[in-house]
């Protein structure tokens, strides 16, 4: 009896979340028709990323020695650099190297802001001071200046860039988490939780994290098109990921630079899909915001999928 009232929970519980993702779905697309666009990007990136060795005619670092700076053709659509290697590979293959930044970078940003959000919000006092004073300390130094002293320090490459963007971000991003536990810890459940005696670890995992989810899960998606951006810059720079990597950010400096009044497509293609990959992810970041933040929708029937009646 009880495991059949544990399945028919269960069950009902996936009903709802498919419910949830329908409708939110949904209202993406007749409601966020550039969040759309956005999503169909980031779609795109994903896809590419994952499969860019089948997608690529050539190997990132294959070099055409008779190639060298050749115009868009047949053999290479979007023409070669200065060293005779296919444009249109490196792309490919820079999308794989953007989506390992963004989504690792944020997805560190994001659980490091749950943690500190979670500890401070919750316990509050002098623990929340002394938390608070050191993010305000970290933030109060410039985010580039800081990546580049830390990666200059620390050395180039694809993990020690996903590190540096993922604790700088969240550690400056805590502060949005912490409100949010604030807001919900006066809760009346949450003085029921305690009591009954429950947990601090249980009351902060069961009944508080799932209740700040959907700010997480909007950060988590700004953070993705940040950290994209933010690794093109460092990259560009030279403090980022080390070439022969095909980092869009390292191929818009070097050879691009120098060769862009006599091949002008070697600045132009890596610099598109950089600022259309962003857009997207931040179209879609802003949608996402729009549909799950209930203050923005005027409250909490729409979030549940439910259609508000209006007063007469």
């Amino acid at each position: 009896m009880a495991e059949s009232t544990k399945d028919l929970y269960a069950g009902t519980l996936s009903k709802k979340r498919r419910s949830f993702l329908a409708d939110l779905t949904t209202r993406l697309v007749k409601e966020k028709p550039l969040g759309t666009v956005g999503a169909v990007i980031v779609i795109i990136l994903l896809f590419v990323g994952i499969f860019a060795n089948w997608l690529a005619p050539y190997g990132y670092n294959d070099t055409w020695v008779g190639d060298k700076l050749e115009a868009p053709s047949f053999n290479h659509w979007m023409g070669t650099d200065n060293v005779g290697r296919d444009l249109m590979s490196r792309i490919i293959y820079g999308a794989r190297v953007s989506m390992f930044v963004g989504l690792g970078a944020s997805a560190i940003g994001c659980a490091l802001n749950a943690f500190i959000g979670l500890i401070s919000g919750y316990a509050g006092g002098k623990l929340d001071l002394i938390i608070q004073r050191f993010v305000d300390a970290w933030v109060c130094f410039p985010f580039l200046f800081l990546l580049l002293t830390i990666m200059a320090l620390i050395g180039a490459g694809v993990v020690q860039v996903i590190v540096v963007l993922g604790v700088s971000g969240g550690i400056g991003g805590s502060r949005l988490m912490r409100s949010a536990v604030i807001a919900v810890k006066s809760n009346l459940y949450v003085e029921a939780a305690k009591a009954i005696g429950t947990p601090t670890w249980s009351i902060l995992i069961k009944h508080i994290l799932p209740n700040v989810m959907a700010p997480l899960i909007i950060m988590f998606t700004m953070g993705v098109g940040s950290s994209i951006l933010a690794e093109a810059t460092i990259s560009f720079l030279g403090y980022g990921i080390p070439p022969p990597a095909p980092s869009w950010g390292g191929m818009l400096s070097g050879g691009s630079r120098t060769y862009m009044t006599q091949a002008p497509w070697m600045a132009i293609f890596p610099g598109l899909a950089l600022s259309i990959v962003v857009y997207g992810v931040n179209m879609f970041g802003d949608a996402l915001r729009d549909l799950l933040d209930p203050r923005l929708r005027g409250g909490l029937g729409r979030y549940s999928g439910t259609k508000q009646k209006r007063p007469k």
